[in-house]
């Protein structure tokens, strides 16, 4: 293959990706029309039309599609023997792209990464705040920080941070005019605060376990948001009864600004864990965030 045919390919494979011309043209560091003319080079070679274009978007063709499936696999492995040859180097270095939320990226990811780039002032650390769940290996990240119960099972997933319990809380003030509910069934008497999943846009489904029977209850209330938070910040103004994990709950119960209830039916479960995909390649510096991250406690 001639240099300049393996060139077109990138492009193609950048557009098809980026649904754009522009923002694939700004990805490549080129034109936008040297782009449009390199993509249809490419088609006139191979005798097919890989993109459907419409003055709104840039779609691939099932020609497209099938090509974009060849080349992603062949180009992430070139990238990632690439990485690891420039990992050989002594000093680790490079950058490292992680998503994660922000309340884990907040108590456990910036310590870490904090100490890391005093300690390593070649290693960069680039992290994006998402509450979404992110396809690392389409999106191009090295890893994840989520909750250890929404990792996939392809990945490998490393313990950051204890098991959480899910806590169930409202303000005293909520509860001086309402009755503490002493089941989950008791909610639907509640005025409860939804949270708006990121990844679906459903609502979260409160989940609860006793003597291994499971029980989810979807609850209602006057307020809903897709922000932590708020949400908090709501429960604490009295407007409702809360459903969040006890890393953001426990200090505010501890503190006296939230009463749990309903602490029988909240098992503990898998907390914050660090993932990535089994493929990855361990450069020396990412070796070394993961063993910053690892969990260490009882």
């Amino acid at each position: 293959m001639k240099r300049d045919e393996l060139g077109d390919l990138i492009a193609f494979l950048a557009v098809a990706e980026e649904r754009s011309f522009t923002r694939a043209a700004a990805r490549l560091g080129t034109s936008q029309s040297a782009l449009s003319h390199t993509v249809r080079r490419l088609e006139e070679r191979m005798g097919v039309r890989l993109l459907t274009r419409t003055t709104r978007s840039v779609t691939a063709t099932d020609a497209g599609e099938q090509l974009m499936d060849t080349l992603r696999p062949a180009f992430d492995d070139i990238r990632d023997k690439v990485e690891d040859v420039s990992a050989m180097r002594q000093k680790p270095g490079g950058t490292i792209r992680i998503t994660s939320s922000r309340h884990a990226a907040e108590i456990i990811l910036m310590p870490a990464v904090k100490r890391l780039m005093a300690d390593y002032p070649d290693i960069n650390i680039e992290v994006s705040i998402e509450q979404r769940l992110v396809d690392l290996v389409a999106e191009r990240y090295d890893a994840g920080i989520r909750l250890g119960e929404r990792v996939e099972k392809d990945m490998i997933a490393v313990r950051i941070g204890p098991e959480l319990r899910m806590v169930v809380a409202g303000s005293p003030a909520y509860f001086e005019q309402n009755p503490k509910p002493q089941t989950p069934h008791d909610l639907t008497q509640h005025r409860c605060i939804n949270l708006r999943l990121p990844t679906l846009g459903g609502l979260y489904a409160w989940e609860f376990e006793r003597d291994g029977r499971p029980l989810n209850v979807r609850v209602n209330g006057q307020f809903i948001c897709n922000d932590v938070p708020m949400i908090i910040d709501a429960a604490k103004s009295g407007h409702g009864l809360t459903c969040l994990p006890d890393d953001h709950l426990a200090p505010l119960v501890k503190a006296g600004e939230l009463v749990s209830v309903l602490e029988d039916w909240c098992p503990p479960f898998p907390g914050y864990h660090l993932y990535y995909p089994s493929r990855r390649l361990s450069s020396p510096a990412f070796a070394l965030l993961v063993d910053a991250l690892r969990y260490r406690g009882s």
